[in-house]
């Protein structure tokens, strides 16, 4: 991805729970240094990853601890950042919809 918007989102979150930053940080340098055409390539590089609609990916952190989902522009090589939080938060939000 040439650019991924906004790290600044993963450093607030690690900042709070700590013990997400390196996983947070793996993520970032492999999405950074990635040239993903389409979720089919996402998948393939994270297998536990989930495909929503929109564009949208889910990926697991720290072991499922955490969820990710962000929403790439695959044409453009953008990534953008949507959430990020717990796993029980993950549940009462419209994932596809964030």
């Amino acid at each position: 991805m040439k650019r991924i918007i906004a790290k600044r989102t993963l450093k607030e979150f690690w900042e709070i729970h700590s013990d997400s930053e390196q996983y947070l940080k793996t993520w970032y340098d492999i999405a950074k240094n990635s040239d993903w055409k389409s979720p089919n390539d996402v998948k393939r590089f994270f297998a536990n990853a989930s495909i929503l609609k929109n564009n949208r990916v889910v990926f697991n952190i720290k072991g499922n601890s955490y969820r990710l989902i962000v929403k790439f522009n695959y044409e453009k090589q953008w990534a953008f950042i949507r959430f990020i939080s717990t796993h029980s938060d993950y549940d009462k939000i419209k994932a596809d919809e964030i």
